[in-house]
């Protein structure tokens, strides 16, 4: 009978700290009363329920970008632990990455119409980028990308982009 009895109340407790969790979201774990404060969490999560700190101001935390937010490097994220052998972190295998075959593919597809409205809707908000040193070379890697997937779409998009922001 105790024991029923004592897994009743840990039933009942874990359900309601789960419930208290589903209902202040992701961020539980900044409100005071639940903060750990042995450690700081160094990532770059952002944004959800319950954010009530600077949410990490206007930084970037995606990457690649222009604003000197995070950059991906080859260190390992931790090193190897001893067991009957190595584990932990190993480099990965080189492959071949083609990343814009399928976007060319998809691109001569389409329709003259289509194309049209892809390019000037692209053109349109590539258009709205600032005037700047990184703004400008936002805009040409931007087109770059479209131009290794197809010549005409990099070369169209170019001409758009160039028309709109003069």
């Amino acid at each position: 009978m105790e024991q029923r009895r004592v897994a009743a109340r840990w039933f009942v407790c874990e359900v309601d700290a789960h419930a208290h969790r589903y209902r202040l979201g992701i961020n539980h774990t900044q409100l005071p009363v639940n903060q750990p404060h042995a450690v700081e969490a160094d990532n770059y999560g952002r944004d959800g329920l319950m954010r009530f700190d600077a949410n990490g101001r206007g930084d970037k935390n995606y990457e690649p970008n222009s604003f000197g937010g995070p950059t991906q490097t080859d260190a390992p994220m931790y090193s190897p632990l001893e067991s009957s052998g190595s584990s932990g972190a190993y480099e990965s295998e080189d492959r071949d990455t083609e990343d814009f075959s399928q976007a060319g593919a998809l691109y001569r597809l389409m329709s003259s119409d289509a194309k049209d409205r892809i390019v000037a809707s692209i053109a349109g908000s590539l258009s709205g980028v600032q005037k700047t040193e990184t703004g400008d070379g936002i805009v040409a890697r931007s087109i770059n990308h479209f131009r290794q997937a197809d010549a005409d779409f990099g070369a169209r998009l170019e001409s758009a982009v160039t028309a709109l922001r003069n």
